[in-house]
């Protein structure tokens, strides 16, 4: 139980601020995942650490996209209080959101007295309208990454992260990357222990660094296998990816003749059993980069490569840069947040 001298403590010290913008027909569930992360973490002493507020331009009630409305304040009456992260949440009402004048000019005034700026999801829209991404890294749903880069050439859109941090400015894809960004978010904040506590108590992942595929391969090869037919084998190469699967392993574990696996693989998911089995290695090897202190050697050897420069080729054939560049890119950052307590 927390003490009243901590209380005490905590109460006479600033609480960090974070602030949501809303308007019509936002994703619900691109604001609650954030606000809860917000809404629940606790210091040290085991006192609520942030203040959350849900700003739009009138402070009116908005519409969610679900049955769902929201109270507001008005950003009007915000100009003047202090902010230390403002999020724009995303939704189907961004790009008319990013038309809006009188909202941009809004943002863009809370942004420039913001400690910290980031958008979920389609909100990366309105913050590009704002002028805030030129000239950074972003990223958004991958649906609309080729969209964002399109309307907005001063922007290095990449589709794959999902979250990115560019200086005092994120971006997250779509929903629930929502609530990674939080995480990595509250990780800066209060620490690993905070981050971990948090993210046990909301039943979520806490190994989710922003430079995770917004899909992962499991997923993908499960899309382009609509009946679902190799499901299991699927499932059995991710535990076994340190084995020899050449055509002939897979198609014995399939009971399957090997001739026959071949042409039925392709031709329910698109791609060749190898092409298949090396994207599940490179996905392998890259979660191990950005949360395991392993070396690159032992990496590939777990992962299925045989060696350094096999795992090296694969990450440029399939991801365009190498082993060491990708982790140089997205272990530091996320290093505390993402080593498993002992």
């Amino acid at each position: 139980m927390t003490s009243f001298t901590a209380m005490q403590s905590h109460h006479k010290k600033h609480r960090p601020v974070v602030a949501f913008i809303v308007y019509p027909n936002i994703k619900l569930l691109d604001l609650a995942g954030s606000l809860q992360a917000f809404t629940d973490a606790q210091d040290e002493s085991g006192v609520t650490a942030y203040k959350t507020a849900i700003l739009s331009l009138d402070g009116n009630s908005i519409d969610s996209d679900t049955p769902v409305s929201l109270s507001t304040e008005s950003i009007l009456e915000w100009t003047e209080q202090h902010i230390d992260t403002l999020i724009v949440v995303g939704g189907s009402g961004a790009r008319i959101a990013s038309q809006n004048a009188d909202l941009l000019a809004g943002i863009t005034r809370l942004a420039s007295k913001s400690k910290r700026v980031g958008a979920i999801c389609s909100g990366a829209f309105v913050l590009a309208a704002c002028g805030l991404l030129n000239g950074r890294r972003a990223v958004t749903h991958w649906e609309s990454c080729e969209e964002l880069g399109a309307c907005y050439p001063d922007i290095t859109v990449e589709s794959e992260p999902i979250f990115i941090n560019d200086g005092n400015i994120w971006t997250s894809a779509g929903v629930t990357a929502g609530l990674d960004m939080a995480l990595a978010m509250i990780c800066d904040d209060l620490g690993r222990s905070a981050a971990l506590y948090l993210a046990r108590s909301l039943v979520t992942y806490v190994v989710r660094p922003g430079g995770q595929s917004q899909f992962s391969e499991a997923l993908k090869v499960q899309i382009a296998d609509g009946n679902g037919r190799f499901d299991s084998l699927h499932q059995w190469i991710r535990s076994n990816l340190d084995q020899d699967l050449r055509v002939s392993t897979l198609a014995n574990q399939a009971l399957m003749s090997a001739r026959n696996f071949a042409r039925l693989y392709v031709a329910e998911t698109n791609q060749t059993p190898a092409k298949a089995v090396e994207a599940m290695r490179v996905e392998a090897a890259r979660t191990m980069l950005e949360n395991e202190k392993l070396s690159k050697k032992v990496i590939a050897k777990q992962c299925g490569f045989g060696d350094e420069e096999g795992m090296r080729r694969s990450f440029l054939r399939l991801i365009k840069v190498t082993p060491s560049d990708y982790e140089k890119r997205f272990k530091k950052r996320h290093l505390a947040l993402n080593t498993v307590e002992p």
